[in-house]
C-alpha cells in the first residue's frame, strides 16, 4: 500500500490523545501532520491551547503558529492555508495526515441571553427543529445544547460559511476516531486543567492583555 495516496484524518474529542496517535502514525509511515486545531494557529497562546510541540518529537508540522494573537482567524482562510499545506506535503511525496478539528464559531450573547433559563428539553427540542440528532452528544447538558443551537443559528446566518462545511467526498481518506469513556475523558481533562494552571496559562493570559490582545477576544476564542 502506497501512503502517499491516503489521505488520513485523525480525530475525536478532547484529552482522547488524537496527537499522540498522529505523531505516532506520521513516524510509522513517514507522514507530515496538518493541525486543524483553531486556536494553535496563533502565536504566544501555547500553554492555554495546548500546543504542547514537545510532542510532535521531530514530525514536521503545520498550521501552527501561523497567524498572532488577537487575529480573527476565518473558516475560509483555514480552508486556503490547508490546501497550499497539502498540496506542499504530496508534492513533496509525503503521506498527509491531519490532525484535530477547527472553524470556532464565536458566542452569540444575544442569543444566549434569550436561551437562559431554558430547560433541556425544551433546549432539546428547539435543537431538533434545526439539525438532524444523530447521538446525544448536544444534548447531554444545558451548556451543550445551547453552544448547539448557538452553531446551528451561525451557520443559518452565514450560508456560505455552511456550504463550506458540508461533508463531500474525499480521495482515498482514511479517518481514524480516537475515543475514551467519558470518565476518563473528564478525569484528562481535569488534570490538563491543573498541569497548565501549574506552567503558567494565567501569566499567559496576562501577557496577553499586556500586549495590547483584548480580553474578548480571549473569549471569542473559546479559552
Amino acid at each position: 500500500m502506497d501512503y502517499r495516496d491516503v489521505f488520513f484524518v485523525v480525530t475525536g474529542p478532547t484529552a482522547t490523545g488524537k496527537t499522540a496517535r498522529a505523531v505516532h502514525l506520521a513516524k510509522t509511515i513517514g507522514g507530515e501532520i496538518i493541525s486543524a486545531d483553531s486556536r494553535q494557529i496563533y502565536r504566544g497562546m501555547d500553554i492555554g491551547t495546548g500546543k504542547d510541540l514537545a510532542e510532535y518529537d521531530g514530525v514536521p508540522y503545520h498550521l501552527i503558529d501561523i497567524r498572532p494573537a488577537g487575529y480573527r482567524y476565518s473558516l475560509y482562510e483555514f480552508l486556503e492555508d490547508f490546501e497550499r499545506a497539502y498540496d506542499d506535503i504530496r508534492g513533496r511525496g509525503k503521506p498527509v495526515i491531519m490532525c484535530g478539528g477547527t472553524g470556532p464559531v464565536p458566542r452569540n450573547e444575544e442569543l444566549r441571553a434569550d436561551l437562559a433559563g431554558k430547560s433541556l428539553e425544551e433546549l432539546t427540542a428547539l435543537l431538533k427543529t434545526m439539525k438532524t440528532l444523530r447521538n446525544n452528544s448536544d444534548i447531554d447538558t444545558v451548556a451543550r445544547a445551547t453552544r448547539a443551537i448557538e452553531i446551528c443559528r451561525y451557520y443559518e446566518l452565514h450560508p456560505e460559511l455552511k456550504a463550506l462545511t458540508e461533508p463531500h467526498p474525499m480521495e482515498n481518506a482514511l479517518v481514524i476516531g480516537v475515543e475514551v469513556d467519558r470518565d476518563t475523558r473528564r478525569e484528562r481533562i481535569t488534570r490538563r486543567l491543573r498541569a497548565r494552571l501549574d506552567e503558567g496559562m494565567i501569566d499567559e493570559v496576562r501577557r496577553l492583555i499586556d500586549e495590547g490582545i483584548d480580553p474578548e477576544d480571549l473569549i471569542y476564542y473559546g479559552l
